[in-house]
């Protein structure tokens, strides 16, 4: 047999083996590579594939309202401004906070005086003063509310309240609505300044002041 007969047979035995050996690590490549359908035409994975894993949902908070209470302590002392005038307001209750229900008869007293910032000898009058209520339930919404009350001065010009006088009121706040979970107390004092020790005019000036008390269940 010729060289060039003998040889031929063993080049082709090369070729196959070689190809089947890269048709080998072909199909090895590509079982360790990403599918086809999840490569877009640019042959980066596509975002859609990277986003279909389920992501966990946040359980929602419970939302807790913090209930107000001003004379959760039993007292609540406020100072006021208005004008020249400087007001020291103490609030309280006779009735305890644990009895303050929708259904009860509800008593708001307080005692206020003032002092001046410039004294120069004049007198400080109460010639009214107000109490407007707002009754709202756990949701903050308005509920019906008791009527104004109001203490109107009996003596002219007003109550003399300048230190070391005081003037001291009790209000007595009807029953409210069942649903009712605080009543807000917006209190207004108007005030009469006289003018100069010895004049016989007044400036007005009107303070205004809240509280809030808790609804008890």
């Amino acid at each position: 047999m010729s060289p060039t007969t003998s040889a031929r047979p063993n080049r082709l035995r090369r070729a196959a083996i070689a190809a089947s050996l890269g048709l080998a690590a072909m199909t090895s490549l590509s079982a360790c590579g990403v599918a086809p359908w999840q490569v877009s035409a640019s042959g980066v994975p596509s975002a859609s594939d990277a986003s279909a894993a389920p992501s966990a949902t946040p359980a929602p908070q419970a939302t807790i309202t913090p209930i107000v209470n001003d004379l959760a302590t039993g007292t609540a002392q406020h100072l006021l401004q208005a004008g020249d005038i400087a007001l020291t307001v103490n609030y309280f209750s006779t009735l305890s906070m644990d009895k303050w229900q929708a259904s009860a008869n509800k008593p708001v007293s307080f005692n206020m005086i003032g002092v001046l910032g410039s004294d120069q000898g004049q007198r400080i009058y109460l010639s009214r003063v107000s109490l407007s209520p707002a009754v709202t339930d756990r949701d903050g919404k308005a509920l019906a509310a008791p009527a104004t009350l109001s203490d109107q001065a009996t003596v002219a010009p007003g109550y003399f309240i300048k230190s070391p006088y005081s003037y001291s009121e009790t209000f007595v706040l009807p029953p409210v609505d069942p649903a009712a979970t605080e009543i807000t107390l917006q209190f207004t004092f108007e005030l009469l300044l006289q003018t100069t020790p010895t004049s016989s005019d007044y400036s007005k000036q009107t303070a205004t002041d809240t509280i809030t008390v808790a609804i008890a269940k």
